[in-house]
C-alpha cells in the first residue's frame, strides 16, 4: 500500500467520522423536538375542571 493511498483512507475515515457524528447530532434534536411536540397534541397541560364546582367551565346560554 502507498502512501497516497493510506492518506486518502485515512481521510476517509475521518470524512465518514465527521457524518456520524452529524447525524447523531440531527437524530438528537429531531427526537428533542418530537419529545416537546408530543404532551403539545396531545393536551398535556391543558386546564382540568375536575375540582371545580358545579356550573363552572360549562356552556353559556346567552339566547335568553
Amino acid at each position: 500500500m502507498d502512501i497516497m493511498s493510506m492518506v486518502t483512507s485515512m481521510l476517509a475515515a475521518q470524512a465518514g467520522n465527521t457524518q456520524t457524528q452529524v447525524a447523531a447530532t440531527i437524530l438528537k434534536s429531531n427526537a428533542d423536538a418530537e419529545k416537546s411536540a408530543v404532551p403539545t397534541l396531545l393536551g398535556a397541560g391543558s386546564p382540568s375542571l375536575a375540582n371545580v364546582g358545579a356550573g363552572i367551565g360549562g356552556n353559556l346560554n346567552i339566547s335568553a
